[in-house]
């Protein structure tokens, strides 16, 4: 897996590039996170993952969530009032800047 991963790194690059107002992005999940945190030239150990965090990497406001996957949903470790104040925030976050 860790090989698809850092194959997909410059398309993920690629893609942020192409929308050049893009000022947040939301990963779903610690791999989502940390390989978001890497494409980006950081470090994982200076942005580590966390639920409904912010951080601010390179040029992005990236807001993270625990992956929306059914064992996390079914086990309640993601509520759907958790997943809404995810989004919630981006919209608050966006309004800030």
């Amino acid at each position: 897996m860790g090989e698809e991963i850092n194959n997909c790194r410059p398309f993920l690059l690629a893609t942020l590039e192409r929308f050049q107002n893009l000022r947040a992005l939301v990963t779903l999940g610690k791999i989502a996170h940390d390989t978001t945190t890497r494409a980006l030239g950081e470090r994982v150990s200076a942005h580590p993952f966390g639920h409904a965090t912010r951080q601010r990497i390179g040029k992005y406001d990236v807001f993270s969530s625990y992956h929306c996957s059914r064992y996390n949903t079914n086990t309640g470790r993601l509520t759907p009032e958790m997943f809404r104040h995810v989004f919630r925030a981006v919209a608050t976050g966006l309004q800030e800047n």
